[in-house]
């Protein structure tokens, strides 16, 4: 039997909820990023609200703290946060064609990591408001994080936050293992991807440019992502049939 849309809802919300967790701690070590860069409680909230990218948000909060022009920290924005645009494209081959231009804009500002995770593992086309609820969960838990964390954080000691950051590991894998159980070509292309990206870590060739060039990282995650989903759907395709 069909789903109504309200449970359909709660049930992102229920599904968000581990998210949420992992996201507090998490932008809760971000505040302390946010207080050192000079921003208040109620500046870091809204800024995780509208952003809720720890790898953007890091690149922000280190541009404002160097003083540099709003140019230059869009620059910097566009560039820690161009997997997204990644993410949403593939997202999209997860939505039906009707949907319209405003339910389309709305998932696209929920796409993080882990609401990205989620959703593609949502069986058939993706219900928005499953989305919408997943997102209503985890979101403004990562603003309150990193309010809080502007407020309270100094007071922790530095090993504990960074005990507490590692949950977010610990998370991203609870929303990987179910479709790799699902589906063993999965297995193959998270292997491929570990491996790859620790070979790009240790080989003194990509050490040096990540030593060398600003935005480095965010430049090998995409980079990284383009190629081996690319081959993956070139010796992996996936069936055509989206399952109803």
């Amino acid at each position: 039997m069909q789903q109504t849309k309200s449970k359909i809802f709660l049930r992102g919300m229920r599904d968000g909820i581990p998210i949420a967790l992992g996201y507090f701690v998490v932008a809760f070590s971000l505040g302390i990023h946010a207080k050192q860069a000079g921003l208040n409680w109620f500046q870091g909230y809204v800024m995780s609200f509208v952003t809720h990218a720890s790898a953007g948000e890091k690149a922000g909060l280190i541009s404002i703290g160097a003083g540099n022009t709003l140019w230059l920290l869009a620059l910097f924005m566009l560039v820690a946060n161009a997997r997204y645009l990644l993410m949403s494209t593939a997202l999209s081959q997860k939505i039906r064609p009707e949907l319209s231009v405003w339910q389309r804009m709305v998932i696209g500002f929920c796409v993080t990591d882990e609401l990205f995770g989620v959703s593609v593992a949502y069986p058939g086309y993706l219900d928005p408001a499953y989305l919408y609820g997943a997102a209503l969960s985890a979101i403004p838990s990562w603003a309150l994080g990193t309010a809080l964390g502007i407020v309270a954080g100094e007071l922790l000691p530095a090993l504990a936050v960074t005990a507490l950051s590692a949950a977010i590991y610990g998370m991203f894998l609870a929303v990987i293992i179910p479709p790799c159980r699902a589906d063993k070509r999965l297995i193959l292309v998270v292997a491929a991807s570990l491996l790859i990206s620790w070979l790009t870590d240790i080989i003194p060739a990509f050490a040096a440019l990540s030593a060398r060039v600003s935005g480095y990282e965010s430049y090998r995650v995409i980079v990284l992502t383009v190629v081996i989903s690319a081959a993956a759907a070139i010796l992996m395709p996936h069936d055509e049939e989206v399952a109803q």
